[in-house]
């Protein structure tokens, strides 16, 4: 009998974090998500692990403070997926004095112990560095300031948590949807499909957890649970475009609304804009940005870049939607991004649901999440995700430069941008997508960008990939640079080594 002790509804970072934490507890543990990993929301995030400078100006303190201790926590784990990121603030007098942005910068800094970033300061954009913080901007910026935060991959962040799930002997059911649950002798009885094989399955668990992000009401009726909350679905959307400036840090960028826009450095040859916050009531299967919303970030990127983009110029663009809060705030950007949890117990049969939360506090909204179940088991070991490394992430003394250049003396054969990128996505875990690889022939085929095919067989066989949205959209993310005929080759590539290893 498929018996656990937790069942996961939704595997994005929340479901695939809370099945990290409950796993490395000692808890048996299974997890089913509809798609891919991280499909939905968890990859169409703006890519940061950050505080939110902005949340300051909602009194929104003490989730920032939460973020900002994550940040450095999650540095720790991951160290060669989140990257210190430098951002410039172009200064706009009558959007934001001086003095505040100051102030708040100040708090920013020293809200939560900072070991690994730097602390901000103000600029003057056009001189300091002969001009370097000024690259792309408009002549009539002249003062800034400069604050750090990370970057990150949210798709292979999410990767990590499953991967870190399955290192515990969690059960990971991809491509796999929710039926229903009933409560049967004081345990779920569950039921999902196998959308791949199109067959129907049961799995018994104690507690069930609904972390369906935007879907969780719509799961929640499956239920037939007596759970009752608000939410409010909030759309953000992004682009990419040729790259808008030569720098190697970020801006953010102010507008007349009190909206903050990012422009980030994508992939060496782009630039990542976004985001949108927009209330969403559309159909959750057909997420994709508007034409407002391409008007609005075009319009702001073009009152401060002497390079002015259009619609034309968009390489690609993608949408998520955030679960949050209930609220009558009538600016979506001013809704908390906390998390919250609904706890349901009819006679030690366990429903817990799961609202909000960010990229950046996944690990201690998943703590939280399991410390609520601290009652009902007893026996399980306290949270120790603070202090062990992601999947990859047990990098010696966390020097990421040091390990990289080991790597790339004990592979001359390999480009330096492959190496870059295995040990910036995979971290220790890179050697074992080379697979023991002595020369570029050991890699089999390569279908395009430096992407061969013992990377594609390490993700299909270690890290769920299924599709070539799954490769080359969220796994590596070189999707940007495949073209149609690589694409063929990739999927029928797929195509064979599924038909051989199903």
């Amino acid at each position: 009998m498929n018996m656990s002790d937790i069942f996961i509804i939704g595997g994005g970072i929340n479901g695939t974090a809370i099945a990290a934490d409950a796993a490395s507890r000692g808890l048996s543990v299974t997890l089913c998500e509809a798609g891919d990993l991280g499909a939905g929301t968890s990859s169409a995030s703006s890519k940061l692990i950050h505080g939110g400078l902005r949340y300051l100006e909602l009194f929104e303190w003490r989730l920032v403070r939460k973020a900002l201790i994550e940040r450095e926590i999650l540095m720790k784990r991951a160290p060669h997926l989140i990257q210190p990121l430098e951002f410039i603030l172009p200064h706009e007098a009558h959007l934001r004095s001086a003095y505040l942005i100051r102030i708040g910068l100040f708090i920013y800094d020293h809200l939560a112990k900072r070991r690994y970033l730097p602390a901000s300061k103000q600029i003057q954009l056009q001189k300091e560095l002969h001009g370097f913080y000024s690259q792309g901007l408009l002549p009539n910026f002249d003062k800034g300031f400069s604050y750090y935060d990370c970057l990150t991959d949210d798709a292979r962040l999410v990767i990590l948590n499953a991967l870190s799930a399955k290192e515990n002997k969690a059960i990971i059911l991809t491509r796999t949807q929710f039926i229903s649950a009933i409560k049967e002798n004081n345990v779920w009885k569950i039921q999902v499909k196998d959308l791949i094989t199109e067959t129907i399955h049961y799995y018994f668990s104690k507690v069930l957890i609904n972390v369906a992000g935007p879907w969780v009401k719509e799961v929640n009726q499956l239920i037939i649970s007596d759970t009752k909350f608000d939410i409010e679905l909030v759309k953000g959307s992004h682009f990419v475009v040729p790259k808008l400036y030569e720098g190697d840090f970020a801006y953010i960028l102010q507008n007349k609304d009190n909206r903050i826009v990012f422009a980030i450095p994508y992939q060496n040859q782009f630039t990542l804009i976004g985001t949108t916050d927009i209330i969403f009531k559309e159909n959750l299967n057909n997420i994709k940005i508007s034409e407002a919303e391409i008007i609005y970030l075009c319009d702001l990127i073009n009152q401060y870049f002497k390079k002015s983009i259009k619609k034309s110029d968009i390489q690609w663009s993608y949408s998520g939607v955030r679960c949050l809060q209930g609220s009558d705030v009538k600016n979506p950007s001013k809704i908390s991004r906390d998390y919250e949890f609904f706890l349901e117990n009819d006679n030690n049969c366990i429903l817990l649901t799961v609202i909000g939360g960010k990229l950046t506090t996944h690990r201690i909204l998943a703590k939280d999440a399991i410390n609520q179940l601290n009652d009902f088991f007893t026996h399980m070991k306290v949270s120790q995700t603070h202090m062990t490394f992601l999947p990859g992430g047990d990098i010696p003394n966390q020097d990421v430069a040091q390990f990289k250049q080991k790597f790339k003396k004990e592979f001359p054969w390999l480009a330096e941008a492959i190496c870059e990128r295995y040990v910036n996505y995979y971290g220790t875990r890179a050697y074992l997508v080379l697979n023991q690889a002595k020369s570029l022939q050991d890699l089999g085929i390569e279908f395009g960008a430096g992407l061969f095919q013992k990377e594609v067989e390490y993700l299909m066989q270690y890290e769920w990939a299924q599709t070539i949205e799954d490769i080359l959209w969220r796994r590596t993310k070189l999707g940007l640079f495949f073209s149609e005929e690589e694409k063929i080759k990739l999927q029928e590539f797929i195509n064979i080594y599924q038909k051989v290893n199903n």
